[in-house]
């Protein structure tokens, strides 16, 4: 009996260490893994993007700045209703336009848009104006007035330099 004790003894060290030893291997190969993608993100960020710095440097050099036009001030009185006490708006505008060849095909038609800003204008309230919401509605109509009147040709935008009611 001590014999036929031995061998199943032997057993169940063999079973014992058969999952010891698969615990291990999953784990030497995720730690293998672990290493190989950390090393290939590495070599990624480290050495594969220095090709598309050179484009992009090139490219930012290409890019031209803004071109800016003024607007004549523009002072107008508010509509209002009657017997309500007469409210002005005092607007400093500028527009911007993608490149210097645009200047010179907006400036001819600045008496243009200079009517068109202020016939939109007059037409207002003051109450129109409140708030962000208000401007933003402004900013959008004349944009929209001044592309209208420049087509085609385009403003890339409307910029405020002062504005007042008073």
């Amino acid at each position: 009996m001590a014999d036929s004790e031995k061998p199943e003894e032997g057993a169940e060290a063999a079973e014992g260490a058969a999952p010891k030893s698969k615990k291990k291997l999953i784990i030497i190969a995720a730690a293998a893994l672990l290493l190989i993608g950390g090393g290939g993100g590495a070599w990624f960020f480290l050495f594969a993007g220095h090709k598309d710095d050179k484009h992009h440097a090139e490219a930012a050099e290409k890019v031209k700045p803004p071109s800016f036009i003024e607007v004549p001030e523009i002072m107008v009185n508010l509509a209002g209703s009657p017997g309500e006490r007469v409210q002005y708006l005092k607007a400093k505008i500028v527009l911007e336009v993608k490149d210097e060849k645009l200047v010179e095909q907006i400036k001819p038609t600045m008496p243009r848009i200079t009517d068109l800003f202020q016939t939109y204008l007059r037409e207002l309230r003051s109450g129109d104006l409140n708030g962000s919401v208000g401007m933003f509605r402004m900013k959008e109509e004349l944009t929209r007035r001044v592309n209208v009147a420049i087509a085609p040709a385009q403003v890339s935008a409307l910029l405020f330099k002062e504005v007042l009611v008073q």
